[in-house]
């Protein structure tokens, strides 16, 4: 029976072969006896993958922490541009090797990709987004070592990961945020993308009832927690509703004044976790002070589920920083 169903798996393989050319006796003299001989036209790059690469170490007084990236790099002599991908969860993790289909697509495309880790509660605002402008920074300071045009790098995270994208986009120039290593280098960036991400910590639930909205006024949230920290020693902790201005700071939403890079804000229609109101407000205060921003609703599509993850809306990220980070009328590779 197993070399019965072996004859069949073999026959059944040969003829799900695809219509190959006759072997070409004067260019493959001696290797072609019974072989079906295939030619292959050269598309893309081959992509080098470069993990656990330190772009950061936070010194404390009795720890070093080591922040890490991981890089895909195409394999060619251009300059290429770059994307640093920020993942989501919720400001306590931040697993940067996940959403591998967009960040391939990405590198298949010609960009440098770099998924990079940042800082999470119990770390406080703005430690993230002082993690998020080393990463930046690093790339500037590296550009040579992986092949990056400095002039064109862009930023890309879904959820927190989004609102860690969008901030550094609209704290470009804002000085008080860089702090670490390779500060001879700009951790401005040319173009953002937000996945349902989050635009002001205020009001992460509006739209959503009662019992979600009462959630997000207890001290023990987590945006409560990155802004106010939790209660310890003589700290009572505090609803991110106690000081809004501390938080609106703390929110892309509170650095909306002044040229911005242009921004690409996608969210889900039935998103139940962060309201569709957290891209809708963005847009509209971005466009309203003069800005580029283009808004995609994604209909039907929930908080990180598989929509995401199709090559529809892959493409529509994908086209839009080819398209924002083209150089001297060249298109990005």
């Amino acid at each position: 029976m197993k070399v019965g169903m072996f004859l069949l798996a073999s026959v059944m393989s040969m003829t799900c072969l695809p219509q190959l050319a006759p072997a070409a006796e004067a260019s493959l003299p001696g290797f072609t006896a019974g072989a079906k001989v295939m030619q292959v036209e050269e598309r893309r790059a081959q992509i080098d993958v470069l993990s656990g690469v330190v772009y950061s170490q936070i010194i404390k007084t009795r720890a070093v922490r080591a922040l890490k990236m991981t890089l895909l790099v195409p394999r060619t002599s251009d300059l290429k541009p770059a994307i640093v991908y920020f993942p989501g969860g919720g400001f306590t993790s931040a697993d940067y090797e996940k959403f591998i289909e967009m960040r391939l697509a990405l590198a298949q495309a010609g960009f440098v990709v770099a998924a990079a880790e940042y800082r999470t509660v119990p770390d406080m605002f703005p430690a993230l987004l002082e993690d998020g402008k080393t990463a930046v920074r690093y790339l500037r300071a590296h550009a040579a070592d992986y092949g990056i045009d400095p002039n064109r790098i862009g930023v890309l995270g879904d959820s927190a990961g989004g609102y860690l994208a969008e901030m550094l986009g609209v704290t470009n120039g804002e000085k008080k945020f860089d702090r670490g290593d390779f500060l001879s280098e700009s951790s401005d960036v040319q173009a953002a993308v937000t996945l349902y991400g989050i635009s002001n910590l205020l009001n992460i639930s509006e739209g959503f009832p009662d019992e979600v909205r009462k959630v997000h006024e207890s001290p023990a949230i987590t945006e409560a927690l990155l802004v106010n920290g939790p209660a310890f020693d003589k700290s009572k902790g505090a609803s991110i509703m106690d000081d809004p201005a501390k938080a609106l700071a703390a929110s892309p939403m509170g650095h909306v004044e002044g040229q911005k890079p242009p921004f690409l804000i996608m969210h889900g229609s039935a998103d139940t976790l962060v309201s569709p109101a957290q891209s809708r407000q963005f847009y509209e205060a971005l466009i309203g002070k003069g800005n580029k921003a283009d808004y995609v609703l994604i209909d039907g599509a929930r908080h990180g589920d598989s929509s995401w993850f199709q090559p529809k809306v892959i493409n529509i990220v994908v086209d839009w920083f080819k398209n924002t980070l083209r150089q001297s009328g060249k298109s990005a590779p």
